[in-house]
């Protein structure tokens, strides 16, 4: 008896080890994370939970608000799941007003009408595809027999109205691909490239090469210089939206291997007129014009009344968009999902509407309100706010969901966990799941705000190796 009393002990004293061995080695790490040069005047915080209890294990700060950048995402998503379901699907809908006469002419408009898919003409899904929307468009067209229009190809992007950029975002981000504003008539992810050549010595001309694809209804003004051998990419975009004029500023390295930059459509809901419009041109079935429900309006013209439906597209199913929106942080999504959120919930689709969804969601879950400042559905705000342990729990809770394999699956693959980074101006973050080789599973996420200096990335993952 006295021998088994003995191996019970050794056995908790053991156990008890082993829990604390981590506790101390993650302390130690948190304490040089803090102590280096580098966070001499950030915020930085940390929360680390038992993914099966929930039981904090170790937490720094982590009642601290701090700007989130992209690690927001994972909240989005799982509200996204939750309210919308892992198998919901947008839908596009291509239609005509007037009347079709024996000889082929419509006698009315085309109308694309927008439901809210972030993917429509994407190239990250085969049945998204630009030429594949567009091919199967066109023969919705002639199947309806239609030859000629009489009037104009309209794109309808009234169901989300015309503010598309999130409150707090800042200039210098609106002009590029990642700061693309939504539309309910989204086109190619709401973007389109420049292509850049840098000058033979650091100052001069940078050249523009082409644009892709051709954007005959935009004029780009250039001034970017070339940069040194090394420095890489400063180039932005300076372009509000529905504007027709952009700016291109900052410098553009010499011997960069990349072959441009990425900029935000101004109006997404044009630019998918004008390319079916395009398209029909090409094809001799003409039109008037490319114009839109907002264009309309702003003439004092009324959308027209829809006749008949020919065709609708359907997006892909939410778990594959989510699988995009997080593994490569696809801002447009987030704030697509935000208002898509707020629809489904009953309220007008703004982002104001979607992110007080997504507060009042969680909250009867039992976190927090004044845990989450939420002024997007991406992170790209710098005035955004939440607490690592109120991110941590949104996480834990997921776990309970029948979508969370899907869920998990979208987080990218980062020092051998599953972390989705986020990253603006001096703010780094994680946010994810670890399992150890033993099989214990952790919720870690760490964040530091106001850091100098470059690599933290570095830094931060020693931190989050003491889980190793």
């Amino acid at each position: 008896m006295k021998i088994f009393k003995l191996q019970l002990l050794l056995l908790v004293f053991a156990t008890q080890c082993y829990a604390q061995f981590p506790i101390a080695k993650i302390e130690q790490a948190y304490q040089s994370l803090v102590n280096d040069e580098q966070a001499k005047y950030a915020i930085t915080s940390l929360c680390v939970l038992d993914a099966q209890s929930g039981k904090v294990i170790f937490a720094k700060n982590e009642n601290i608000g701090l700007a989130t950048a992209s690690t927001l995402k994972t909240i989005t998503s799982a509200t996204a799941f939750s309210v919308l379901g892992k198998d919901f699907k947008y839908q596009t809908t291509l239609a005509y007003s007037g009347k079709i006469t024996a000889d082929g002419t419509l006698q009315g408009d085309l109308i694309i009408i927008g439901g809210g898919d972030p993917t429509l003409g994407s190239w990250r899904y085969e049945q998204t595809k630009e030429n594949v929307i567009l091919n199967q468009w066109v023969s919705a067209i002639k199947n309806a027999g239609i030859k000629k229009i009489e009037g104009a190809v309209i794109g309808d992007d009234s169901l989300w109205g015309t503010q598309t950029m999130p409150e707090g975002w800042i200039w210098q981000d609106m002009g590029n691909y990642y700061g693309a504003g939504n539309s309910s008539l989204a086109w190619r992810e709401n973007q389109f490239d420049i292509h850049l050549k840098p000058g033979g010595s650091v100052g001069a001309d940078v050249s523009i090469q082409k644009t892709v694809p051709a954007m005959p209804y935009l004029k780009v003004i250039n001034e970017l210089k070339t940069g040194s051998s090394g420095s890489g990419d400063n180039a932005y975009a300076y372009l509000p939206p529905f504007g027709n004029l952009a700016y291109l500023r900052g410098t553009w390295g010499i011997g960069i291997s990349k072959t441009g930059i990425s900029l935000a459509l101004p109006d997404p809901a044009f630019d998918a007129a004008y390319r079916l419009q395009d398209t029909l041109s090409r094809l001799n079935i003409t039109s008037t014009a490319a114009t839109t429900a907002r264009r309309l309006g702003l003439d004092g013209k009324t959308l027209p009344t829809i006749t008949q439906t020919i065709a609708t597209v359907n997006s892909p199913a939410l778990s594959e968009i989510v699988y995009w929106f997080n593994k490569k942080s696809v801002n447009l999504y987030g704030e697509q999902l935000l208002r898509t959120i707020a629809w489904k919930l009953g309220k007008a689709p703004s982002t104001r509407n979607g992110t007080s969804s997504v507060i009042n969601f969680w909250s009867t879950k039992g976190i927090d309100k004044n845990t989450l400042n939420i002024l997007d559905g991406s992170g790209l705000s710098p005035g955004t706010r939440v607490t690592t342990l109120a991110m941590a729990s949104i996480l834990f809770q997921a776990q309970k969901e029948d979508w969370f394999a899907a869920y998990y699956n979208s987080f990218p693959d980062n020092n051998g966990m599953k972390l989705k980074s986020g990253s603006i101006n001096d703010v780094s973050a994680y946010a994810g799941y670890y399992t150890d080789t033993q099989g214990n599973r952790y919720i870690a996420v760490i964040n530091i705000n106001n850091y100098n200096g470059s690599g933290i990335s570095k830094k931060l993952f020693k931190v989050l190796d003491a889980l190793k």
